[in-house]
């Protein structure tokens, strides 16, 4: 098994793991890699330091390692939508409607609904999705 550190064209980072060399060159010909933030296809491999395997390695050197202080996935995905979606709070479902109505300017909007808000979403014929979005530590 081999882990590559990739990169898309659009400048979002993240690993990608591979049976071998082989396997990756494969799978990158054949446009199968994509980046899990943006969906583009175009992904490069960066420059990684070798890790190094002692007796006295074990969890404290991962631990201080430079790939332990890199976000998660899910923590640059809630810091897409925090940046990219206005927050209507309990609003959601009015908003929503309004902007599929054409009352208001459409833009991409976050918020809370409660289930029967949801049910009348769909049956309006409404596209959303339902994202968890935990409260991540700094």
């Amino acid at each position: 098994m081999i882990i590559y550190d990739l990169k898309c064209e659009k400048g979002h980072t993240f690993e990608g793991w591979f049976k071998d060399r082989k396997a990756f060159e494969k799978q990158k010909e054949q446009k199968m890699i994509a980046c899990p933030v943006c969906g583009s296809f175009e992904a490069r491999e960066l420059p990684s330091s070798p890790k190094i395997v002692t007796r006295h390695s074990g969890r404290d050197s991962e631990k201080n390692s430079p790939k332990a202080h890199r976000p998660s996935v899910l923590q640059k995905f809630h810091e897409y939508i925090n940046k990219h979606f206005e927050d209507v709070g309990e609003r959601f479902a009015e908003v929503a409607l309004n902007i599929f109505h054409g009352k208001e300017d459409p833009r991409n909007i976050k918020g809370t609904t409660t289930k029967r808000e949801e049910d009348a979403l769909k049956d309006e014929g409404v596209k959303f999705i339902k994202v968890p979005l935990p409260k991540l530590d700094s």
